[in-house]
């Protein structure tokens, strides 16, 4: 019965904006059927042990790197046991543009790692991952103003674009590897295109980042798909959400430093926390943190 409801929740519009609130789910791992566009991506959730129907929970959406899988992005991240702790449902899906064993993610107007620009008739990720926001709701007891966005490279990239986007939906989000402020600029890929990321309203944002990232390098660089440092991106984001202030830079412990943009609109921040050993890869993370920032910053 709870899979038919669901999957009329997807079927219909009017049920897509339906809540699931009330309705029982065991906690662990599920598949959540969805098609759009009609293409089937099917999603992977995973509900907190105590989940509650009748208590609206966090929603975060996981988001794999290029070339990676909703699978393996929910095994790499450990976010499920971590997220677990605090009663949020971790989404992981899968990226729309196949690329070997695993998927890419079609951020508008941005090359992949194959160095294109998807075209037309490559899947709407986007519209996907607002689809799985409401399929979630729909089928769950999810809050709304709670929900919230990391990934790994791409798919940080893609969480970025998701915050430029859709304000109204993203509470905060949490890059890893992959803060972006929108596309670079195609005349100046140095620089960024301020017109092609204006939320409507303050997102908070925590980047993840390591000085030895050679993938997308905290200074910048690798042409139209990364391009301008995340230093940048961090004062846009700053700009975006009319932060007053720039803290002094903290020290966290002897390879890690936290910059923090601060008197934020709607309760929102800017932050990074930056290794100075870390390469390009999730352990750059503080998962802990991670989820402690998101937390703070529901919608308002």
């Amino acid at each position: 019965m709870r899979l038919l409801l669901a999957l009329l929740a997807l079927l219909f519009p009017a049920a897509a904006q339906a809540s699931g609130c009330g309705r029982a789910a065991a906690a662990g791992t599920l598949t959540l059927p969805l098609v759009v566009e009609g293409r089937s991506r099917p999603v992977l959730l995973h509900l907190p042990a105590g989940y509650d129907p009748a208590r609206a929970a966090p929603l975060l959406l996981n988001l794999h790197g290029s070339g990676g899988s909703g699978a393996g992005q929910f095994a790499l991240s450990g976010l499920a046991s971590a997220a677990g702790r605090h009663g949020v449902i971790v989404a992981s899906p899968d990226g729309g543009i196949a690329a070997g064993e695993g998927f890419v993610w079609n951020v508008p107007g941005v090359p992949t790692v194959a160095g294109t620009i998807p075209g037309p008739e490559a899947a709407n990720d986007t519209r996907y991952l607002l689809a799985v926001i409401d399929a979630a709701a729909a089928a769950l007891c999810v809050d709304r103003t709670r929900v919230y966005a990391t990934g790994l490279s791409g798919g940080g990239r893609m969480a970025s674009w998701l915050a430029c986007v859709a304000p109204d939906r993203i509470a905060a989000i949490a890059p890893v590897v992959g803060l972006r402020a929108g596309r670079a600029r195609r005349d100046a890929p140095e620089r960024i295109d301020a017109d092609s990321c204006t939320p409507r309203r303050p997102v908070a944002v925590l980047a993840f980042a390591g000085l030895r990232d050679r993938t997308n390098p905290v200074a910048g660089g690798e042409g139209g798909r990364w391009g301008y440092p995340m230093a940048d991106a961090l004062r846009r984001w700053a700009t975006l959400d009319g932060c007053t202030r720039a803290e002094p830079t903290v020290w966290l412990d002897g390879r890690r430093y936290r910059q923090t943009y601060a008197g934020c609109r709607a309760g929102s921040a800017v932050e990074a926390i930056v290794d100075v050993e870390g390469a390009h890869e999730w352990t750059v993370a503080d998962t802990e943190a991670m989820l402690a920032f998101l937390l703070a910053h529901p919608r308002r």
